[in-house]
């Protein structure tokens, strides 16, 4: 029974496919204006029926009254009622224009065209007492759904040969003496296929392009190849350019390289080289896929698409490697990295990060000056910003702190600070932007899972926009994959981190008074979240040293000026300094 209904499908496949577009065509017209529009014109329509009527009965008693066809009472009945049909007939047009913009839902027709023969015939077999009429309505019913079904059913089923019945449907269409004979009748003449392979990733083919034909073109002329092969419209077929001039490449997702294996992040995972970190594993050709350690990054993707849980393997990375700072606008992921990392949640926790990271690659550039090298050689500190469109409404009014988090993206990453920045909302205008549009050019790095349309996606891979992140289907066995700017169209599934897995990791919170240059790699560091205050800080001796030195070498002599030069908080220069006259006094 499976084998059977496994040959059946592909023959339903296109009859479900015509079916689902002409569905999600009325169902992308059915939007609130155009209902608003409808009722309206309704509206006007019977206001119109009513006045056509009105002025009709009113015509007729005016001929009743008298019979004088050119009297002031019939002319101007007559002038009245041509004014009320001509009414009538705009409204009508307007009525049958506003139905076609708002229709009812294909499911909603087909019951109501099934319903206009079921009730005759069931009359009818009542009337004949025969049971035909009702029997052959029922039986174009059951025709038409069982014909959806059969289009809609996935093919899995393995054969001998470890190729589905889908895959071999496929593989037949795609042999050169089958495509060249039906490739007319789908606008693909001039197209020749060569023998498909079958990889990890699906169906691969190369097609000669002949006559004027071009890559963009063909790629243009994917539904005609999808209806050409049958193929399901959940199916992702991708064209791309050949190896060389004249021939394409089509793609078709009919496994995926990672099916079967573990997406789970442990720390084998980071690479030996410390400039590059695991993105995740290429679903096409099962690689593992690695970006830049100390690039600023953008990660983009709607809610419930898996965007923390692609994230969290890089920022473990980042903080066993280095440092962590997490700015959590929305404050649930920071519920957990809390007993591991540096984390703000609130306003002024937030504050506080930006100004001290901020102070800290001050500090790191005077430092590299003194030391004459461009680059910072110590530990990267990242900074990690989730959801971007949060912590922007928090900080848009205060411009000074605004421009620090900007300047933490363009100046940060030559002093080993860089800035990884995710968001739901991959849009840098409007009232309620995702990542500030000063910020975003500086992110180079940009991996995007599913967004919400067009727009997003231009944002979220800027020139690489036509992977079409929009367009990676929804469900749980599509969260957490993405693709990566720059890699080509081909989609990734990124690692994955628990909870468990990220309460394991060894805390290390940084904070700017434990910070330390390249001299000393391994600090002593006090594990702390929370500002203590002023009372019950004591100046460390590092911090005493460094204070002292600073002043020295910049003539510093107020605060201000000490803790510009120094990188150090103005509240811990006012208690050192306090402190210092206490002992000398």
């Amino acid at each position: 029974m499976t084998n059977t209904l496994d040959t059946l499908s592909p023959t339903f496949a296109p009859f479900a496919q015509r079916w689902d577009a002409e569905a999600d065509r009325r169902n992308a017209l059915r939007t609130p204006a155009n209902l608003k529009a409808l009722i309206k014109a309704q509206r006007e329509n019977t206001a119109a029926r009513s006045t056509a009527a009105t002025a009709k009965v009113q015509r007729q008693a005016a001929r009743k009254a008298t019979a004088n066809p050119l009297s002031a009472e019939r002319r101007a009945a007559r002038t009245a009622d041509k004014g009320a049909r001509r009414h009538r007939r705009e409204a009508r047009t307007e009525l049958k224009a506003a139905k076609a913009n708002y229709p009812a839902t294909l499911r909603a027709r087909a019951l109501q065209v099934h319903a206009a023969h079921v009730v005759p015939a069931s009359v009818a077999t009542w009337a004949l007492t025969s049971p035909w009429p009702a029997t052959l309505s029922a039986s174009v019913a059951a025709l038409n759904a069982g014909a959806l079904w059969l289009g809609r059913r996935s093919v899995v089923l393995r054969v001998d040969d470890g190729l589905s019945s889908e895959e071999r449907q496929l593989i037949s269409r795609l042999d050169p003496s089958w495509w060249v004979q039906h490739a007319p009748e789908r606008g693909l003449e001039g197209t020749v296929t060569t023998p498909p392979d079958v990889t990890p990733g699906g169906i691969r083919c190369a097609i000669r392009l002949d006559g004027t034909w071009t890559v963009k073109g063909l790629a243009d002329k994917a539904d005609n190849i999808r209806n050409l092969l049958g193929a399901r419209t959940s199916l992702r077929i991708r064209i791309t350019s050949g190896t060389r001039g004249g021939w394409a490449m089509i793609s078709l997702a009919t496994r995926k390289a990672t099916d079967g294996t573990s997406s789970v992040w442990t720390p084998d995972l980071i690479p030996s080289d410390p400039g590059l970190m695991s993105l995740g594993v290429d679903t096409e050709t099962g690689e593992q896929v690695l970006v830049p350690f100390d690039e600023r990054l953008l990660v983009s993707g709607a809610s419930g698409t898996g965007k923390s849980w692609s994230t969290r393997p890089l920022m473990a990375t980042a903080h066993l490697r280095g440092d962590l700072v997490l700015i959590d606008g929305k404050g649930e992921e920071a519920n957990i990295w809390e007993k591991v990392c540096r984390v703000a949640i609130e306003t002024d926790e937030i504050d506080a990060a930006i100004d001290e990271t901020h102070a800290e690659m001050n500090r790191r550039k005077r430092d590299m000056k003194a030391r004459g090298i461009s680059v910072w050689d110590g530990r990267q500190i990242t900074v990690v910003i989730d959801e971007g469109q949060v912590v922007l409404s928090q900080i848009a009014k205060d411009k000074e702190r605004l421009q620090r988090l900007v300047e933490l993206s363009s100046l940060g990453r030559s002093r080993g600070v860089v800035l990884w920045w995710a968001t739901q909302y991959p849009v840098t205008d409007g009232r309620a932007p995702g990542v500030h549009n000063l910020i975003a050019p500086n992110l180079l790095t940009r991996f995007s899972l599913r967004v919400a349309g067009t727009t997003q996606a231009q944002v979220a891979l800027d020139d690489c926009a036509h992977y079409a992140p929009h367009q990676i289907p929804q469900g749980k066995e599509w969260r957490g994959h993405g693709y990566l700017k720059g890699y080509g169209p081909r989609m990734i599934r990124t690692w994955t981190l628990d909870d468990a897995g990220v309460l394991a990791l060894p805390p290390n919170v940084w904070n700017s008074g434990n910070g330390k240059g390249p001299e000393d790699p391994t600090p002593s560091r006090t594990l702390t979240l929370v500002k203590e205050e002023p009372s019950k800080a004591p100046a460390d001796r590092e911090t005493r040293i460094r204070l002292i030195q600073g002043a020295q070498q910049s003539g510093a002599r107020t605060v201000d000026e000490i803790a510009e030069s120094t990188g150090i908080p103005r509240a811990s220069v006012g208690r050192i300094l306090q402190a210092l006259k206490a002992e000398t006094a």
